[in-house]
């Protein structure tokens, strides 16, 4: 997956969100801010695109977002609760009406038996209340797996924007 593959994925995201007249906001903790720069790197974003929260420390998603003490105790902060509610709080703090998540163990330490290196858990919401979330399994270098994770995010993104039933006139 190369820079042009995911800005490939972010101008479809930007397509399918223009022609809909819907913004999107992101929440991202693994990727570090590479889902909203890759996003801005197209073209006439700023029509679609409203904003991005980095929050790659706990505290940051709790005091940010919203992430809730309990969640992070009961399920901990790569977890699709986490997740979940990380896209929730983006919605709630912004004037978007779809939002994305990522939230994983990109590497090469930190990974355990049951949260291993390339875990990224990641949650797509919309204000009116279609919400999915899932987690998957990257492998290789950090870099490739935060690589994955955006191109996850925004094929997550298209699949929820394609879902959506077209407005009836």
């Amino acid at each position: 997956m190369d820079d042009m593959m995911l800005q490939d994925l972010a101008m479809r995201v930007g397509t399918a969100l223009a022609q809909q007249e819907l913004m999107l906001v992101t929440a991202e903790s693994c990727t570090g801010g590479w889902l909203g720069q890759i996003v801005t790197s197209v073209a006439g974003s700023s029509g679609w695109y409203e904003r991005g929260f980095i929050t790659y420390a706990t505290a940051s998603k709790q005091e940010m977002l919203g992430v809730s003490n309990a969640t992070l105790e009961q399920y901990g902060s790569v977890s699709e609760q986490a997740a979940s509610e990380m896209a929730a709080g983006a919605i709630a703090r912004s004037h978007a009406q779809v939002a994305v998540s990522v939230t994983g163990i990109a590497g090469p330490e930190g990974g355990t038996e049951e949260k291993p290196v390339g875990m990224v858990c990641f949650a797509w919401i919309m204000k009116e209340g279609m919400a999915l979330a899932e987690t998957r399994y990257f492998s290789g270098s950090r870099e490739e797996i935060r690589r994955q994770s955006v191109s996850g995010a925004l094929q997550g993104l298209i699949d929820l924007l394609h879902s959506i039933p077209p407005a009836v006139a």
